[in-house]
């Protein structure tokens, strides 16, 4: 029995179970217990050695290997050389792998990774070309990866000749590792387009994991915290993983984790402009943006040659807070001498000016502009593309006085433009009329603009959708039909339908002049009499009703029906004054008995 009365087999059982789901920590824990029993147990001291390895613990598990060592012996060759890699003790790693007394495949393994830390790439190649030939398993694209990226340091460091190994690029890693080595031989468009390859696979990878979320993410991260990690990376890769870190707690919303990481790392970067734009976005989460512009001036002033990046930054964040700023905005993007003479910052100056309706403000962005393209690059594209853009902006805002300049630079760089030529002399005509009929000398004739068409050919062609009728003639009685012409749409005549009829309807009475007004506009109406009780249908005792009918069935026995006979000559008559069954009311009763009062309940007002 182990000390706290639970067996060692139960604590051997509990080891086998956490290591068979992954949880190395809750097996350590049991194998300790054991070893209190028996410290010198080889398989107990096997099975901490693991745990400690996966969980992280390199140095421990070196301690643990050396103290035991005389106990362990050979089997823990490969946890002692993959600690010591881990460690960066990778001349120590690759003494304990020469010395294993066998090579096993994960020996193998990590002695290809130990050459290629140390930059033996020939027997790194060597060794992962043997496996790659005498393996068969689930790791042979990582393999293949491993020694791609051989070959790509090979072609780089040592100027070594490409050498083609049959390696595939059908993962984004293998493609990445193929671009490299074309840059090592200088083949810098073969290498863009493979990196753009490798690109692409990796997005539609990534695209194809349903896990890639912020707590993925977060995940992932943790990993660059193990021990070790620092000796893989460099100064570059470990600053980017400290900027994900921070905008992972921002996105997380760790408000108070992101502004610790971000001023750690401006502490650290004092010229870089990342960390304070981290700060920027966490403190525009918070609706802080006045805080947020005071922290971006602040930065500008401090560092201005990095200040570009931060000035946009901020021109947006006055744009986000309404109408009131733009002009704020406008001032701080002029003030970016890097961007000033760009067709980009041109263009959304303008716009914004415009917006404002400050078309003097639009009209000096565009004049500075042409000045600088003026005296930099002469009747360069960019230069004549800004001249016809100011001269378009001046004529839609009116000013065509102004855009007469434009206009004749224009057309003198190209005279056989008729637009521009066109647009000058409408500015003209508002200046000076003499020089605009002078220009207008310059217009083709209207004989030359005329586009020589047969109008009637066009019209009888065979494409023609509506076609000019001409009246025909008309001699004699019967006039002649009309004839077609070729590729003439013969129209089809529309029939009248018929106007339908009400049901039994009279076409002999004469019908009602008035029916289509109300009937409280009829003259006839004579409006609803008043006073007289409507009949009672239905009410009073069942037999009071059914004499009644009975009465009314005896009465109207012996009377004329209603429906023509067939054959009868006074069908016509009787159908015509014939009241429908619908609208007749139903004689009175003489056996209508009156109402018999009900008696009064006892027990008195409100009582049941």
């Amino acid at each position: 029995m182990a000390s706290g009365g639970v067996s060692v087999a139960s604590l051997w059982t509990e080891v086998n179970r956490c290591g068979q789901n992954g949880d190395f920590t809750r097996a350590l824990k049991a194998v300790t217990k054991i070893l209190h029993e028996n410290r010198d147990d080889v398989t107990a001291l096997h099975c901490k050695t693991v745990c400690l390895v996966q969980t992280g613990s390199f140095k421990e598990a070196l301690n643990v290997m050396n103290t035991h060592s005389k106990v362990l012996g050979s089997d823990v060759v490969f946890e002692k050389a993959y600690s010591e890699y881990r460690l960066n003790r990778v001349e120590s790693a690759l003494k304990t792998i020469e010395a294993a007394p066998e090579q096993t495949d994960k020996l193998k393994e990590l002695y290809g990774q130990v050459l290629y830390r140390l930059e033996r790439y020939d027997d790194c190649k060597s060794v992962y070309t043997d496996l790659i030939r005498n393996s068969q398993d689930e790791y042979e694209e990582e393999r293949k990866t491993n020694l791609a990226a051989v070959v790509a340091s090979m072609s780089q460091w040592e100027e070594a000749p490409l050498e083609d190994l049959g390696l595939p690029e059908s993962t984004y890693e293998l493609c990445y590792n193929a671009a490299c080595a074309l840059i090592g031989q200088g083949q810098l468009t073969e290498s863009f387009n493979k990196l753009r390859q490798a690109e692409e696979l990796c997005r539609v990878s990534l695209a194809e994991d349903s896990d890639q979320n912020v707590f993925d993410s977060k995940k992932k991260v943790k990993l660059t915290n193990a021990e070790g990690v620092e000796y893989k990376l460099a100064r570059k890769q470990l600053q980017a993983i400290d900027f994900n870190k921070a905008l992972l707690a921002m996105y997380t919303n760790q408000a108070d984790q992101c502004r610790k990481l971000a001023s750690s790392l401006q502490s650290q970067n004092p010229g870089h402009p990342r960390p304070v734009l981290i700060q920027v976005a966490q403190l525009c989460r918070e609706k802080q943006h006045s805080r947020a512009i005071e922290l971006l001036q602040q930065f500008s002033d401090q560092h201005p040659e990095s200040a570009s990046g931060i000035k946009l930054t901020m021109a947006q964040l006055y744009l986000i807070q309404g109408n009131v700023f733009n002009r704020r905005s406008c001032d701080v993007l002029r003030s970016i001498e890097e961007f000033k003479h760009k067709s980009g910052m041109i263009s959304a100056l303008v716009t914004m000016y415009a917006h404002e309706e400050d078309i003097d403000s639009a009209i000096e962005i565009f004049k500075q502009a042409i000045d600088h393209y003026q005296s930099e690059q002469p009747g360069s594209a960019a230069h004549l593309a800004l001249v016809r853009e100011a001269a378009n902006f001046k004529l839609k805002y009116g000013r065509k006085k102004e855009a007469i300049s434009d206009l004749e630079q224009l057309w003198k760089q190209n005279p056989k433009d008729i637009h521009t030529l066109a647009q000058l002399i409408s500015a003209y005509s508002l200046v000076d009329t003499d020089k605009a009929k002078s220009l207008s000398k310059h217009l083709p004739s209207a004989d030359t603009m005329a586009l020589n068409v047969d109008v009637d050919e066009l019209e009888n062609s065979i494409g023609a959708t509506y076609v000019r009728k001409k009246a025909a003639k008309v001699t004699g009685e019967n006039p002649p039909k009309e004839q077609t012409q070729p590729g003439e749409i013969k129209k089809k005549k529309k029939k009248k339908k018929k106007g339908k009829r009400p049901k039994n309807c009279d076409l002999n009475a004469t019908p009602d002049l008035e029916r289509w007004l109300p009937m409280k506009e009829r003259t006839y109406y004579r409006g609803k009499k008043k006073g007289k009780k409507k009949d009672q249908i239905g009410k009073g005792t069942q037999g009071a009703t059914a004499g009644g009918a009975a009465e009314d069935a005896s009465k109207t026995a012996s009377s004329p029906p209603t429906s023509p006979r067939p054959g009868s000559a006074s069908g016509s008559s009787t159908a015509a004054t014939a009241v429908p069954p619908r609208q007749q009311k139903p004689a009175a009763s003489g056996a209508t008995r009156k109402k018999v009062p009900q008696k009064k309940k006892k027990g008195g007002k409100g009582g049941w």
